[in-house]
């Protein structure tokens, strides 16, 4: 990756960026695996994210921008994708000197995630995977749920006399490790995951029923995914909220946000705020601040894609006094 975007994984919102930021070329992306990848030793070279000074010529920095490859890198599974096929067989011919490569071919199922696509739409979902959970519970055939979650319920933190610390917290924490994996196609269960998992090291038997409902819910759905259609204008838009108070924990706010390239969705979070809030009008700006982050940080990874993206970005909030607050330090 370029210098804006240095992480040694990939990030689940970069995955699914290149994905709809590529899915309107020609130019396709390719899954490479390599074989055990933990034998090859200790890296000791020096690596630069950057291209350092006086790498390029005159004349090669007239043609700068105009090729570039991109390989997005979770342990030994790659992802390599960019606008110059030629490029790419190079690429994919140094990394075979180098490592024992497997060439799956077009990307189609990558980490759990399986892509789907046709001439106007694609669809990344993580069915198989989330038949394996249900079936590693015993969860196949009991009666689905409508929701992850009961409007308005109430979670709660303390035991008592009828909800008891569980004595064994370890399938908790493994139940919860991978529902939290699947969020990474699943906005819809990011809320419950989010509440349910902060109390990974002292469950009660009510976060277990909960978590379980949460199963049930995914039973009756276990084929969603996030569907994403190509467009030509590409521009970002993001919307954010928060819930003042909503962690009976300590009383922090909670923020959510979803942010839109192409009209399609490509991150989403609900995350407990660092700091408790006094008012609705704090809650939410810090929720508009964590928002402009993640805006930030994917135009910057869109840029690497040599995708420049249209200028303003429309963020959305419904409170009004948070939006003047944004509007005076603007």
């Amino acid at each position: 990756m370029g210098g804006r975007v240095s992480e040694p994984t990939t990030k689940a919102s970069q995955f699914v960026v290149a994905i709809l930021a590529k899915s309107g070329n020609i130019v396709t992306l390719y899954q490479l695996d390599v074989n055990n990848a933990f034998l090859y030793g200790d890296l000791h070279e020096e690596v630069n994210m950057t291209l350092p000074e006086g790498y390029f010529t005159e004349n090669d920095k007239q043609t700068e921008g105009n090729m570039f490859i991109s390989l997005f890198v979770y342990v030994d599974d790659i992802v390599i994708t960019g606008n110059d096929i030629d490029e790419i067989k190079r690429v994919k011919t140094f990394l075979n000197s180098k490592f024992l490569i497997k060439y799956p071919g077009v990307l189609k199922y990558f980490l759990g995630v399986e892509v789907l696509r046709n001439d106007e739409n694609i669809c990344i979902s993580q069915r198989k995977y989330c038949l394996e959970l249900l079936n590693d519970y015993s969860m196949l055939g009991s009666k689905p749920a409508n929701t992850p979650i009961d409007l308005g319920l109430c979670v709660v933190c303390s035991p008592s006399e009828k909800d008891n610390l569980l004595s064994n917290i370890t399938k908790y924490q493994k139940l919860f490790g991978r529902l939290i994996y699947l969020t990474l196609t699943r906005p819809d269960i990011s809320f419950v995951v989010q509440i349910l998992s902060q109390h990974m090291h002292a469950p009660l038997q009510s976060h277990l029923n909960l978590s379980f409902r949460t199963l049930r819910y995914l039973k009756g759905s276990h084929g969603k995914g996030v569907r994403m259609v190509k467009g030509n204008e590409l521009s970002l838009k993001a919307y954010c909220d928060a819930d003042l108070g909503k962690c009976k924990l300590n009383t922090r706010s909670v923020t959510g946000y979803l942010v839109y390239f192409c009209n399609s969705l490509v991150s989403w979070k609900s995350k407990k705020q660092a700091t408790i809030s006094s008012s609705s009008a704090e809650a939410e700006y810090r929720a508009m601040g964590l928002t402009a982050c993640e805006i930030i940080w994917i135009i910057n990874l869109l840029r690497d894609l040599n995708i420049n993206v249209k200028l303003h970005v429309e963020l959305m909030c419904d409170n009004s006094s948070a939006i003047q607050i944004a509007a005076y330090f603007s």
